[in-house]
C-alpha cells in the first residue's frame, strides 16, 4: 500500500472533505464545552475569585495551550482508534462491510440537526442556552478528575462515533483498507489517513476554543452563527440524498430556479439501448440535468475526470459505486418509466437529475 499517497489524500482531500460534517460537530461540541464553564457560578469559570484569576492568567503559556487543544486532541484520538479498527476489519475480511445508504442518510440528518443545537445553544436562544453534550457522571469515573482530561473525554466519545458518519473520501480509502487484504495493512490505511486530516481538524478545534472564550462578546454571535451555518449545510446534504422535498435543490425547484434545463448532448441510442454519460470531476456532476427517453433499456456512464473527494462516492437509487480517480463506471438502470431520477454525492455536496419523458 502507498501510504505516502494516503497521507497526502487526508491532508488535502481527506481533510476538507470530513470537515464539512464532522468538523461541525467538533466545533459545536467545544464551543458547548468551553461556554459552559465560562458561565458565572461553574467550575473554572466567571464565578471564581479574582486571586484565582489571576494565577490563571499567569499560568505558563505551554500548559494553557494543553488546555486548548485537548478537547480536538481527544477528538482525533477517538477518530483515529475507531477508524484504525474498521481498517483492520475491512482487511481482514475482504468484504465490503459498511452502512446502507439509507443509514448513513439519517445519521447525517441526525448530525445535522445536532449542530444546530450547538449553533442556537451558542446565540443564546431560550431552550438551548444550557444545553452541553457530556458523557454519563459514571463514565467520567474512568478519566483522571483533571479538567483536562475531562475536557477531553467527550470530544473522544464524538470522535470514536465520526466511524458512523463517513465521507465521500473516507469511503475511498476504505475501499483501499478492503483490497489490501490484510489487516496491519487496511489498519495502516486507515490510521494513516485520519493523521492526514488531523491539522485541519486541529485548527477547527483550536479556533473554535478560542473562540467560545468570547462567550458574552460579539465572537461569540459569530461563532453561533458559523456552527448554525455548519449545522444546515449538513442537514441539507442528509435531505438531498433522502430526496425530501425540503432540501434546498427542492426548493429552489419549486421556485423556478431548480434544475438546469434537460442536456440531451450525451445520450446515445443504439440497437435500442440507450446511455446516458455523465462526468465526474472535483467539485461537480455534468451535466447535472440529463434527458432520456422512456422505455428503453438504459445504461449510465459516469466517466471521471480527475475526480477527487465526495464526487467519488456515486449515490443513485440507494445504491453507492466508489468512482475512480480516471475511468468509467457501468451502471444498469433498466428500463425507465416517465418522472426523475436523482444522484448525488455520498454526502449529499452535489447533486443531479436523470428527467425521464
Amino acid at each position: 500500500m502507498n501510504l505516502a499517497a494516503v497521507l497526502v489524500t487526508g491532508l488535502f482531500a481527506g481533510g476538507v472533505s470530513c470537515a464539512a460534517v464532522q468538523g461541525g460537530l467538533l466545533t459545536g461540541l467545544i464551543t458547548r464545552q468551553r461556554a459552559a464553564t465560562a458561565e458565572p457560578g461553574a467550575p473554572g469559570g466567571r464565578g471564581k475569585s479574582k486571586q484565582a484569576a489571576v494565577v490563571a492568567e499567569r499560568r505558563n503559556w505551554r500548559a494553557q495551550l494543553g488546555d486548548d487543544l485537548a478537547p480536538v486532541g481527544g477528538f482525533l484520538a477517538g477518530k483515529l482508534v475507531s477508524h484504525t479498527l474498521l481498517g483492520a476489519l475491512l482487511g481482514a475480511l475482504g468484504s465490503v462491510v459498511e452502512l446502507s445508504v439509507g443509514l448513513r442518510t439519517w445519521l447525517q440528518i441526525g448530525a445535522g440537526l445536532l449542530i444546530i443545537v450547538f449553533g442556537l445553544a451558542q446565540l443564546g436562544v431560550p431552550g438551548f442556552r444550557r444545553i452541553v453534550i457530556e458523557p454519563p457522571v459514571s463514565w467520567m469515573k474512568i478519566v483522571r478528575s483533571r479538567a483536562r482530561s475531562q475536557a477531553a473525554f467527550a470530544p473522544a466519545l464524538l470522535g470514536f462515533a465520526t466511524v458512523l458518519i463517513p465521507c465521500g473520501v473516507t469511503l475511498s480509502v476504505e475501499a483501499l483498507a478492503l483490497a489490501s487484504g490484510s489487516a496491519l495493512s487496511g489498519a495502516a490505511t486507515m490510521a494513516v489517513f485520519v493523521l492526514g486530516t488531523g491539522p485541519l481538524f486541529a485548527i477547527l478545534g483550536y479556533a473554535a476554543r478560542k473562540a467560545a472564550t468570547a462567550w458574552k462578546g460579539r465572537l461569540a454571535v459569530v461563532t453561533g452563527l458559523v456552527v448554525l451555518a455548519m449545522g444546515m449545510y449538513t442537514l441539507n446534504g442528509g435531505l438531498e440524498l433522502a430526496g425530501s422535498p425540503l432540501s434546498a435543490s427542492k426548493i429552489a425547484q419549486s421556485f423556478g430556479s431548480g434544475d438546469a434545463p434537460a442536456d440531451t448532448a450525451t445520450v446515445s441510442e443504439v440497437d435500442g439501448q440507450q446511455t446516458v454519460v455523465i462526468t465526474a470531476r472535483s467539485g461537480s456532476y455534468s451535466p447535472d440535468n440529463v434527458q432520456v427517453r422512456s422505455g428503453v433499456p438504459t445504461t449510465l456512464v459516469v466517466k471521471s475526470e480527475n475526480a477527487q473527494g465526495c464526487v467519488r462516492s456515486f449515490v443513485i437509487r440507494d445504491e453507492q459505486k466508489v468512482l475512480p480517480v480516471r475511468g468509467e463506471t457501468r451502471i444498469d438502470l433498466g428500463v425507465l418509466q416517465p418522472g426523475r431520477l436523482d444522484y448525488a454525492c455520498g454526502m449529499g455536496m452535489y447533486t443531479g437529475v436523470i428527467t425521464i419523458v
